[in-house]
């Protein structure tokens, strides 16, 4: 493979996301790939900006004030395709944690169809896979509140928008054929679905 292997994976909070990545890059590497973990709001030098609208919307809902954060997340989403992406070494297998198949998790006021949009014409770069991790919802909501840092999320803060929250994202994933990777067994099942999507892909690559 001499091109780079972009692999987005979203959902809803607490469906093990970020376990998931580090064995799937664990898996990856261990089969001598090249793999490149990112993290969107890591990359996102605007981050702080337009984070600060998306709690002023949680107190303050109105479409306008989320279309903007929709344009805001996809402005910075074309400066890490352009900045980030476009700088990777070919042959390497890129990972990130979010990307803007999450924006139909997260986003209430705005039509999804309306975002990808958006995302298209700000040329943010299209995933080679989307891979869309989910739970049943009251199986995340449980290992959020396990955790430490428990949700930890700006939007949701109840277990019925979590539902919702959830059902938008399965939405989605139906619609736009995205991989589903139902995360309620154990790890080694949902990385060896991921692992086997992604060398599926780069055998038609």
């Amino acid at each position: 493979m001499n091109r780079l292997l972009f692999v987005a994976l979203d959902g809803p909070k607490g469906t093990g996301k970020t376990t998931l990545l580090e064995a799937v890059t664990k898996a990856l590497r261990a089969d001598n790939k090249k793999v490149i973990r990112l993290c969107e709001k890591k990359s996102d030098p605007f981050r702080r900006e337009t984070m600060a609208l998306v709690n002023t919307l949680v107190r303050n809902p109105s479409r306008d004030l989320e279309w903007e954060i929709c344009e805001r997340l996809a402005d910075s989403r074309a400066w890490i395709s352009q900045h980030v992406l476009a700088k990777q070494p070919p042959g390497s297998i890129v990972l990130i944690d979010r990307w803007y198949p999450s924006d139909a998790a997260f986003r209430r006021i705005v039509p999804f169809a309306e975002i990808l949009q958006l995302n298209i014409d700000r040329n943010v770069q299209v995933p080679d896979l989307h891979v869309g991790i989910v739970t049943a919802p009251g199986v995340s909501w449980a290992r959020a509140a396990a955790r430490r840092r428990g949700l930890s999320s700006t939007v949701i803060h109840r277990l019925e928008e979590h539902v919702a929250c959830t059902e938008a994202f399965e939405r989605a994933v139906a619609n736009h054929g995205w991989v589903l990777c139902r995360n309620e067994g154990s790890i080694e099942d949902a990385t060896r679905q991921v692992v086997a999507e992604i060398y599926r892909v780069l055998s038609v690559s």
